[in-house]
């Protein structure tokens, strides 16, 4: 955990496939620890071929028993199963909308948002922009995305910065974010109609 928040948490991710796997992990932790989720990340990104979505998209029902029987990842067939189906939604986000990352990377206007936390009770469970992002990927057919996992998933990816001022990392995650926040994600992207405030 130490190594993960010194070197990972907070990082921005802008690569399509990276944010996929990243929003996948999070949906496996629904309702466990992160702890539990990292000491099994070898061995998904092992069984899951990487979560590479033109794979997985065509994993079959043979393909999802022998995972379930896999000690190795989170054996929840409702888990495994939106693995396989938010595959399928990414290919076909892509084919209809483009990019998968400067859409999600709008619900924060395309640069990681500093947060100055200075206490952990600070830290919110979810936000207006992970419930905005939570309705958009369900509206996309993607599944285990609810809000909660969404500001996770956020917090993981960069999109914010919740490293706490007095944590040595919030100045780096600081440098990190200002050079790369890509052009393509500059302009606000959300969900249609009422969701998007």
């Amino acid at each position: 955990m130490t190594s993960y928040h010194d070197a990972e948490w907070g990082v921005p991710l802008y690569d399509d496939g990276e944010l996929l796997a990243k929003l996948i992990l999070d949906g496996f932790q629904a309702g466990l620890s992160w702890r539990v989720i990292l000491n099994k990340r070898a061995r998904f990104l092992e069984v899951f071929d990487g979560f590479d979505p033109e794979r997985v998209a065509r994993y079959d029902r043979k393909k999802i028993s022998q995972l379930l029987k896999d000690p190795g990842i989170v054996r929840n067939r409702q888990k495994v199963g939106a693995a396989v189906s938010n595959a399928r939604a990414f290919l076909e986000f892509q084919e209809r909308e483009g990019a998968f990352g400067p859409f999600l990377w709008g619900f924060v206007g395309g640069a990681p948002k500093q947060n100055r936390r200075r206490s952990f009770r600070a830290l919110p469970a979810r936000t207006r922009e992970s419930d905005a992002m939570s309705h958009a990927l369900v509206e996309r057919s993607f599944r285990f995305v609810g809000p909660t996992i969404c500001y996770a998933f956020m917090q993981a990816v960069g999109m914010v910065n919740d490293h706490l001022v007095s944590c040595f990392r919030y100045p780096e995650i600081l440098r990190l974010a200002a050079p790369h926040a890509p052009r393509s994600a500059a302009r606000k992207l959300g969900p249609p109609g009422r969701a998007q405030r």
